[in-house]
C-alpha cells in the first residue's frame, strides 16, 4: 500500500515518525516508514535510532553523503509498496487525518500533492526572508495550485505512484542545490502524468537563516541555468527562465547587471536584516541571474 520516505540531514525525526506511525495504524493499512540520514554524523541520530523500535519503521544513518536527490532515489528503491509518500525530515504534521486524507485521494492519479505551510509567526528576525517567501509566495491552497498543476509541485509532502516515479526519478548528475522539484515536475508534465492537488499540508519546521537562504538562492539560480543549458527543462516551464531569455535577447541584462552591482550592498543589507522585503528579494534574484554566464553567449531561442 504505502511507503513513507523521509530523507534526513541533522534533524530529530522521531516525533514526525511517531505521529505518522500512529495515523497509519489508525487507518489499518499496509505501510512502512523508511528514514535515511545523509551522512550528517549528527548527535541527533541518538533520537532517530528510536525509530527502529516502531513496527514497520526503520532508520539508517549513511556513512557516505549521497546529496538530497540521490537520498530520495535511494529510499524509493528500498520501498516495497506501490505508493510513495515523500516527506522531508524537518516537517511537522498538523492534521490528525493527514494519512487518511491521502488514502481518500490515492486512486486515479499518478501524483497527489498536499501542500505546505509555514508557521503563522516567524521564529526569529534572522529567519524572516525564508519565512516570508514561504508564507506569502509558496504557501498556496489546492484551488490555486491547480491552475499550474505541474509548476506547483514540491516534493516535500507528495504522494506518487512508484511506477510513475521510476520513469522520472531525481537527477543524480545535478549536484548543486535547488530546482530538483522543478526538473522532476517538468518530466512529469512531458509524460502527462495525472496530478491532483489537495489541501493536506505539512508545516515547514526548519527555516533557514536569511544569509543561508540567500546562499541557497544563488546556488538554485545557478542550477536553474544549468538545467536549461543542458536541455533538461523547457523555457516555457519556468517564468524566471523566460524573463532571463528576454533580458539576454534584448541586451537589457547588461543594464541590470551594472545596476545590481552598484546597489548590491544595499540589497544584501535589506535581505539579511530584520525586515527583508520580498520585492527586493525578487530584484536580487534577477540581478544575480544576470551576473551568471556574463562572459558566455547562450542561445535561448
Amino acid at each position: 500500500m504505502l511507503s513513507i520516505l523521509i530523507p534526513i540531514y541533522n534533524y530529530n525525526v522521531f516525533p514526525l515518525v511517531s505521529e505518522l506511525h500512529k495515523q497509519c495504524l489508525k487507518c489499518k493499512i499496509d505501510f512502512e516508514i523508511l528514514c535515511q540520514d545523509d551522512a550528517s554524523n549528527s548527535s541527533l541520530n541518538i533520537f532517530n535510532d528510536k525509530v527502529n523500535s516502531l513496527p514497520n519503521c526503520s532508520f539508517v544513518a549513511l556513512t557516505q553523503n549521497l546529496a538530497h536527490r540521490e537520498n530520495r532515489n535511494s529510499l524509493a528503491e528500498k520501498a516495497k509498496y506501490n505508493y510513495l509518500l515523500f516527506i522531508d525530515g524537518d516537517s511537522n504534521i498538523i492534521s490528525n487525518n493527514f494519512i487518511q486524507n491521502y488514502i481518500s485521494n490515492i486512486h486515479d492519479f499518478d501524483v497527489v500533492y498536499g501542500g505546505r505551510l509555514h508557521p503563522e509567526k516567524c521564529p526569529s528576525d534572522n529567519q524572516k526572508l525564508r519565512w516570508k517567501y514561504g508564507r506569502f509566495i509558496e504557501d498556496k491552497n489546492a484551488e490555486n495550485r491547480k491552475h499550474t498543476p505541474y509548476q506547483s509541485l514540491l516534493f516535500n509532502n507528495t504522494l506518487i505512484n512508484k511506477e510513475c516515479f521510476n520513469k522520472v526519478k531525481f537527477d543524480k548528475k545535478m549536484k548543486k542545490y535547488g530546482h530538483d522539484d522543478t526538473q522532476l515536475s517538468y518530466q512529469l508534465s512531458i509524460l502527462k502524468s495525472k496530478v491532483n492537488h489537495i489541501d493536506n499540508p505539512i508545516e515547514h519546521g526548519d527555516i533557514d537563516s536569511n544569509s543561508a537562504y540567500l546562499n541557497k538562492t544563488k546556488e538554485s539560480l545557478e542550477n536553474l541555468i544549468l538545467l536549461y543549458e543542458e536541455n533538461k527543462i523547457d523555457i516555457q516551464f519556468v517564468k524566471l527562465i523566460r524573463l532571463y531569455a528576454f533580458l539576454k535577447k534584448t541586451k537589457i541584462d547588461f543594464i541590470i547587471r551594472k545596476s545590481y552591482s552598484f546597489f548590491k550592498n544595499l540589497i544584501l543589507k535589506n535581505l539579511t536584516g530584520n525586515n527583508p522585503n520580498l520585492l527586493v528579494y525578487n530584484i536580487f534574484k534577477v540581478g544575480h541571474l544576470c551576473t551568471l554566464n556574463k562572459n558566455k553567449t547562450t542561445n535561448f531561442i
